[in-house]
């Protein structure tokens, strides 16, 4: 079982070197795609922790816009054409942390191949409040002056917009693990229909409901499992998820996910080594790498 974990960063290079070292193993990759706003200079010394990457172009992100799912695309391309045979593509934010060790992680995938382990949810019947979203018209990714005014404008003379091909719209977590069967015939379905991701370009917060509405609308919607693996704290109702503290320790652990967000060393650094601890711990007299299948 070999995985690709693609991660999207901008900021704290010393937490994402910490998250990549407790991910180590000698059949999982790094594909890195830091914001193009960003420099990148202070994360190059990741690859000296070997089998790690740089995911080129980089994009230039704005939050809500389509440009987030244009990353997370480049990122496919890039895995794709490695020489390497991949089974899945994980994808993590730099603000993530494993709740597992190695060993489990890659077991559970072992267990169970060819998924889609996501988030998602009808925007027509469940997740309403998404709605405008799609049916609105917006500019997210070229911002100017004026460019929320005539967002609106453009909302109000042009005709509800609707999702190409007859596609019904399923959405709500970023963040998934899908295998490289799905993400190959993703890319290669958008290179037959361009006209899908013009449409998206003018969609808001598509990172949330881009990946789920292409499987959904596929062949493939029965690979779908309603679970991202992840532990995400909204109870405070921000637009960002709650900060995870040595008082969610608790929680993360009998959580049974296999990674979690979002953590900030600089709030809460003892949370981090909780949790390597307790990996340390449910390690004991399993299988070495070398010992692996």
């Amino acid at each position: 079982m070999r995985i690709a974990h693609l991660i999207l960063t901008h900021a704290d290079p010393e937490h994402l070197e910490r998250m990549i070292k407790r991910l180590q193993h000698k059949k999982a990759d790094f594909f890195i795609h830091v914001d193009l706003k960003t420099d990148i200079t202070p994360f190059l010394h990741l690859e000296t922790l070997g089998q790690v990457h740089f995911v080129q172009p980089r994009v230039n992100i704005h939050w809500g816009g389509y440009s987030i799912v244009e990353a997370t695309l480049n990122g496919f391309d890039y895995i794709l054409q490695t020489n390497k045979r991949f089974d899945y593509i994980n994808l993590l934010s730099g603000q993530d942390y494993p709740l597992k060790n190695t060993y489990e992680i890659h077991q559970f995938f072992k267990q169970n191949p060819g998924k889609v382990f996501t988030e998602f949810q009808s925007i027509d019947n469940e997740w309403t409040e998404a709605k405008t979203r799609i049916t609105n018209f917006f500019l997210t990714d070229t911002p100017f002056f004026g460019s929320t005014f005539l967002s609106k404008l453009l909302t109000v003379l042009l005709p509800s917009r609707k999702l190409p091909k007859g596609m019904i719209g399923y959405g709500k977590s970023q963040w998934f693990t899908m295998s490289t069967l799905h993400a190959n015939n993703l890319v290669d379905y958008l290179l037959d229909y361009p006209e899908i991701q013009r449409y998206f370009k003018h969609t808001w917060g598509s990172d949330e409901f881009f990946f789920q509405t292409m499987i959904f609308n596929s062949d493939y919607k029965s690979d779908m499992v309603n679970d991202n693996l992840r532990y995400i704290d909204w109870s405070e109702k921000k637009v960002s998820p709650k900060i995870l503290t040595i008082e969610d320790a608790d929680k993360l652990v009998q959580s049974g996910k296999l990674f979690a967000r979002k953590f900030n060393s600089m709030v809460d650094s003892k949370i981090l080594d909780y949790l390597d601890e307790q990996a340390a711990i449910s390690a004991q007299n399993l299988p070495t790498e070398e010992e692996e299948d």
